[in-house]
């Protein structure tokens, strides 16, 4: 267990004694930042001085911390994040008390400091050399091939704390499963595979859920409470079968994806209430219903707006009465105008159909639809955002798979799949199988995971990107999640998700790991998070949260003015979490240096 408590304001004074001196000798807030931007500089100018010598690691920590230092130390950082780092380290100089300041302030702000002076970071991923001194051509070409055969050694140990549902073991596992919950839905094995028999059975109430899994008390009551204010939810069989017998094994990441947290329930029944759930302003970017537009040459169609199951964490919660709700099929005069809509914007390269999940349609519907938007000369791409692969996967039938690969036009119009597997312990054989019969028909598959609490262990994500790429499917997009309230103990600081892509992903072999990074930023679109002139970091606040402003994706391309200032979750906070699930801080250590 890391020692937290050490981190105080004396412990960041003494460590740091010419930045803090500077500060106590000096009266003028102004003159604060002037002075200390300037020492910034020149620490960043004494660590690039040997440039032929020393740690690159460090030197580079030191460039970073020396950017974000010299962003927070301006006046225009405070306005925004409504809150003064020249402030605090004025007072904290001249001994003034600052009792708003929690120890994930003092832990943040100390590793800005260490980096700036060349003292981070002080861990590495993996203690294995990968340099050879004083060896030339194939001798040296051996020593480096060892060196690495040792860190894919303990990548592979890593990785193999994931267990995937393709191992045999679990497979055999799932069909026990999928046995008790056929006895408790009366139903048939011929009739498991049928996915309207999925439909119909999506299981909504608490006692039914309690009758074909195992909840604990806190599961069952947050369940109920839900059900009780009208929060949207349903579990399909199928994604049911993939929950172990006991509360606390291997699902956990399976568990979290639609067992609401009883803090989510009360928070989003208020929102819904009255509150505004559209987190990212899509009715900004709605010219005409069912559409919405954030790009020049792509949209998203929505003609359908429920699921056959309900993510806790969904972008479209505001949207979603229930699972499978009557009534979601948008009426045929909005389909037709959002069409005419689309045939009238010929800069509409790309359609993204998605609600909702299109998939729950049936095919002669679904056709009726995507057969509309094919007819329009200037459409380039059909997308089909569908999580059905995961959660009902007997859906994406041979004739299915047929009817949409029937839209493709060799040299003219692609037909794509985008979907959403979250942890490589969602994964099936009727998941692989489903994948088949796409590429089959000539459809790519592409998965979006979301990069949430229970998927952020240390080569978690790896373990997933390496085993879609095995069945079929390129990893397309990791979404930091979403900045929403009720969703706080889903969120992931946007350092670890940098931490991931740098260090984790980048041991993958390349076509393993060619996935995006990015923020969905409310209003502007995707920000990415590899791109660092995309985001500032502003400011670090009393307790700990990171404050960072986005830029959007225009910026380079036409003038803008408007940005997004986002609060971010404290490291520290979720560092504690991680050694709450048996994870050891140590491991993480150098989150601290990612901005």
């Amino acid at each position: 267990m890391i020692d937290y408590t050490m981190f105080t304001a004396e412990y960041l004074t003494t460590s740091f004694p010419l930045f803090f001196t500077i500060a106590r000798q000096t009266f003028d807030l102004g003159q604060v930042r002037d002075r200390l931007a300037l020492l910034v500089t020149q620490l960043e100018n004494d660590a690039y001085h040997g440039a032929s010598s020393g740690n690159n690691s460090s030197r580079v920590c030191v460039r970073d911390c020396a950017r974000v230092m010299r962003g927070m130390l301006r006046k225009r950082t405070d306005r925004l994040a409504g809150f003064s780092i020249a402030r605090v380290i004025s007072d904290l100089a001249k001994g003034k008390p600052r009792p708003d300041l929690q120890t994930a302030f003092f832990a943040d702000f100390y590793h800005v400091l260490a980096g700036l002076h060349g003292l981070g970071p002080n861990h590495v991923l993996m203690d294995i050399p990968l340099e050879v001194d004083d060896l030339q051509g194939r001798e040296a070409a051996v020593a480096r091939s060892q060196q690495l055969d040792s860190l894919w050694e303990e990548v592979e140990q890593r990785l193999a704390r994931y267990v995937c549902g393709l191992e045999p073991k679990v497979v055999k596992q799932r069909q026990e499963r999928r046995d008790v919950i056929l006895a408790g839905l009366a139903g048939t094995l011929s009739q498991w595979q049928d996915w309207r028999w999925q439909l119909r059975h999506v299981v909504q109430g608490a006692d039914q859920l309690a009758d074909l899994i195992t909840l604990d008390g806190r599961e069952k009551a947050a369940v109920s409470r839900a059900r009780q204010l009208k929060v949207p939810f349903g579990i399909t069989p199928h994604y049911l079968s993939l929950m172990d017998a006991q509360t606390k094994g291997l699902d956990r990441s399976i568990r979290a994806q639609v067992l609401p947290p009883a803090d989510y329930v009360e928070k989003i029944s208020i929102s819904r209430s009255g509150g505004d759930l559209d987190f990212m302003r899509e009715e900004d970017t709605s010219p005409i219903d069912l559409i919405t537009r954030r790009y020049p040459a792509i949209c998203i169609f929505k003609p359908y707006n429920t699921c056959p199951q309900i993510c806790v964490y969904c972008q479209r919660n505001w949207e979603i009465d229930d699972a499978m709700a009557p009534g979601a099929l948008a009426a045929e005069e909005q389909i037709d105008a959002a069409v005419d809509w689309l045939r009238a914007h010929p800069a509409i390269r790309e359609v993204l159909v998605t609600g909702g999940d299109p998939l729950a349609l049936d095919d002669g519907m679904l056709e009726s639809i995507l057969s509309r938007i094919a007819a329009i000369p200037t459409v380039d791409r059909l997308r089909i955002g569908t999580r059905t692969l995961v959660t009902m996967p007997m859906r994406i039938t041979a004739e299915l798979a047929r009817m949409l690969g029937s839209f493709r036009k060799l040299g003219r119009r692609e037909v794509a799949v985008v979907t959403h597997v979250q942890h490589v312990y969602e994964l099936t054989p009727e998941v692989a199988a489903a994948v088949n019969n796409l590429r089959l028909a000539g459809i790519p598959v592409y998965n979006q995971l979301v990069y949430t609490f229970y998927t952020s262990r240390r080569f978690e994500a790896v373990a997933l990107r390496r085993q879609l790429r095995l069945i079929g499917i390129d990893p397309y997009y990791t979404f930091n999640t979403k900045g929403k309230e009720e969703t706080f103990a889903y969120r992931v600081p946007i350092a670890r998700l940098l931490q991931e892509q740098k260090e984790e992903a980048r041991l993958l072999p390349g076509l393993g790991r060619t996935d995006e990074a990015v923020y969905n930023v409310p209003g502007l679109g995707k920000n990415y998070l590899r791109a660092q002139q995309q985001r500032d970091l502003l400011s670090i606040l009393p307790d700990g949260t990171r404050v960072y402003e986005f830029y959007p994706w225009e910026l380079n391309i036409s003038q803008v003015s408007q940005t997004y200032v986002g609060h971010d979750v404290p490291i520290l906070d979720y560092l504690e979490r991680l050694e709450k699930i048996g994870e050891s801080a140590a491991d993480y250590w150098s989150i601290w240096n990612y901005y």
